[in-house]
């Protein structure tokens, strides 16, 4: 095809039939000229519809306009009054502009002055005027551009079937090429019908055939930059999809932006693959294109120090951008999940009342104030706001999960498992939902199922150490020892791999421990409870009582009882920590008494002197050292607890009591019954 010549009407964009003109042959194509802008300020000094000098209408002199050829031809009536029409549009004076469009469709009864006098009624929301206009008419529904508008109305007026019959279900135009450029260098509409197609097909939940719909408008059209936002923000397709689709796309549509955009574009994929990729992008955009300023290219950024769990330097990127942009939603969404994880209540507390006073009927309003009321440990009220986000806007992902959390602190299972199963076919590309539904079966003690929703999200993110972590969990309760210790080592790989605080994955280092500590290995056991004992920032009475048992595994029962009073100095309460020390401190007295016996036939003064650090130690038992708070870590997403360890009812006497006689019997415990591995 010529590239000179008009590509076919279904590929042409809106530009196409722009009344800003200074026509040569066709009335309706705007052509390159730097002289006629669309958006020209009427009364500037290169406008040539409002010219102090030019108050009869006639045609500009061409000595006194030099730059006009000389076969242009001057305006029409018709042509005046569309330009009047447009800049009235351009400065939202709708009354004008439908006022004047009105006499110009009746003056032409031309599809394309429909066309603007049904876009002044939908920028008003008159949707169903705008949609009865449209097909007033035979001629105007055979107009491209008429249809797309026509079938747009029927979205904003949520008649999916209608809008589907005047769209078509799938592409018409697929079989036409749209490989040749647009001539006006607009979108073009066939794209535009596609996005419109892939939004109905979402909001019937069909997503299957919304993901096809995106990833044709984009592919028919780089610059339809609406599909391709929501192939990417509502997970539609998994990291390498995402990967491998951008490198399918034809650039050339952008002409000399086709690099700017692929840039663009790779920026916005999923941080969880490819990073250096990523970061190459990020680099070109600052050094050759002095894009490193701007807020897109730094959300980015921002989205990347999220997902390697990167929350202070996250949270300092967000707040430098709402300074110049303080209701940008888009980083807004990332900064609120970024306090939770961080614990900014009171900087919570203000957004969420910022955005209520100024936003109220936007749906990341209440997804603010639910976080808030999650954090401070409201749960029904954090409920009641969440699910009121997402009435408003069913695609925010982190309301969903938000809402299901809300079920999952107070264990119930049965409703969590049902809101997590629903963000799952919400969002079939985000691996969370399906992960969460896994944890859930792990509490239930199902543990099949729960490998099958684990092995689900693996499919699509095989690079989250909580999932790799919930992964080993699970094979340990199946007693699949070396599954588990895999696990839990690529778990640590790749917490490394993305970055992220090593704080955040002390649990993986306890659950390799256990591992270790139930196939026999307690000297690998004990490296492994002594990095996640450095790598605490509070002591964790469950580490110190880990380390006091290997030591008892060992025959070192100073070692133990050393450890278990530092366990139960944290958490008194920690009955497993109370039943190891009842172990060891008969263990140690049988082997004192041994001692002591052996001794006295030798040396009294030696037997009275280990009677004085017996009595030293009972001294040690009565003042213990001092508390440290409890250790808690949040997990990367809402309300998960990193440290989750099932211990006995404190209140329960009969099973110490139990424990302690046959341990007075000499049965050994199997440390399955002293311990269970922690999931996250």
């Amino acid at each position: 095809m010529d590239p000179t010549q008009k590509t076919p009407l279904q590929h042409n964009s809106t530009l196409f039939i722009s009344p800003h003109v200074t026509r040569k042959v066709d009335v309706f194509v705007t052509p390159p000229n730097p002289h006629n802008n669309l958006f020209e300020t009427p009364g500037s000094l290169l406008s040539l519809f409002f010219n102090p000098e030019n108050v009869t209408g006639e045609a500009p002199n061409q000595l006194e306009h030099p730059s006009l050829g000389a076969t242009e031809e001057p305006l029409s009536r018709a042509e005046k009054l569309r330009l009047w029409r447009h800049d009235a549009f351009m400065q939202h004076q709708y009354e004008t502009a439908e006022y004047i469009g009105d006499k110009i469709l009746s003056l032409t009864n031309d599809p394309n002055d429909a066309f603007w006098l049904a876009q002044v009624h939908f920028n008003r929301g008159d949707y169903l005027r705008a949609y009865n206009l449209l097909t007033s008419k035979p001629e105007y529904e055979q107009s491209l551009a008429c249809r797309y508008l026509c079938g747009y109305s029927l979205v904003k007026l949520e008649r999916w079937d209608d809008a589907l019959d005047v769209l078509g279900e799938t592409n018409p135009f697929r079989d036409q090429p749209y490989k040749a450029r647009t001539v006006e260098r607009g979108t073009r509409l066939e794209a535009s019908m596609c996005y419109l197609r892939g939004l109905i097909y979402a909001s019937q939940t069909n997503f299957e055939r919304a993901k096809e719909a995106y990833q044709e408008a984009v592919m028919v059209d780089v610059k339809c930059y609406e599909a391709f936002n929501e192939l990417i923000n509502n997970d539609f397709m998994t990291p390498a999809e995402q990967w491998e689709f951008i490198n399918q796309l034809n650039y050339a549509d952008a002409e000399d932006n086709d690099e700017l955009v692929k840039l663009l574009y790779t920026t916005k994929l999923s941080k969880y693959m490819n990073l250096e990729k990523f970061e190459e992008a990020e680099t070109i955009l600052k050094d050759e294109y002095r894009l490193g300023d701007n807020t897109d290219v730094l959300l980015s950024r921002v989205n990347n120090f999220y997902v390697r769990c990167n929350y202070d330097e996250c949270c300092a990127l967000c707040e430098k951008l709402l300074n110049d942009d303080p209701y940008n939603f888009n980083i807004l969404a990332v900064y609120i999940s970024c306090l939770y994880e961080l614990g900014g209540r009171n900087k919570l507390f203000l957004r969420a009342h910022q955005l209520a006073d100024n936003h109220p009927a936007h749906p990341l309003t209440w997804f603010a104030i639910g976080t808030y009321y999650l954090s401070i440990g409201k749960v029904l009220e954090a409920r009641k706001f969440f699910g009121k986000a997402n009435m408003l806007n069913p695609n925010i992902c982190h309301g969903w999960i938000g809402f299901a959390h809300t079920f999952a602190i107070e264990k119930e299972h049965e409703q969590a498992v049902s809101a997590y199963a629903f963000a799952a076919r919400l969002f079939p590309g985000n691996h969370f939902p399906n992960l969460f539904l896994g944890m859930q079966h792990v509490a239930m003690k199902s543990f099949n199922l729960a490998e099958e929703y684990l092995l689900a999200s693996y499919e699509i993110c095989n690079t989250d150490p909580l999932l790799l972590n919930e992964l080993g969990v699970v094979h340990y309760h199946k007693k699949s020892w070396h599954q588990a210790e895999a696990c839990f080592r690529e778990a640590l790989g790749a917490a490394k791999y993305i970055n992220s605080d090593s704080k955040s994955w002390i649990s993986i280092h306890v659950n390799l421990g256990h591992v270790y500590r139930m196939v026999g290995d307690y000297h690998k056991a004990m490296d492994c409870f002594t990095q996640a004992l450095k790598l605490s920032p509070r002591n964790d009475s469950n580490i110190f009582t880990s380390i006091g048992f290997v030591h008892l595994k060992l025959r070192d029962e100073h070692k133990a009882i050393e450890f278990l009073h530092e366990a139960l100095a944290v958490n008194p309460s920690d009955t497993i920590a109370a039943d190891l020390l009842k172990r060891a401190l008969e263990s140690n007295s049988l082997k004192s008494n041994a001692f002591m016996q052996s001794m006295n036939q030798n040396s009294p003064d030696l037997s009275q002197s280990v009677n004085i650090m017996k009595a030293w130690m009972d001294r040690k038992m009565d003042h213990p050292i001092t508390s440290i708070s409890e250790n808690i870590l949040d997990t990367p997403l809402i309300g998960q607890s990193r440290f989750h360890v099932h211990r006995r009812d404190p209140n329960s006497e009969h099973d110490v009591n139990e424990l302690a006689e046959q341990l007075r019997r000499g049965e050994d415990s199997s440390g399955e019954e002293i311990m269970e591995i922690e999931s996250e």
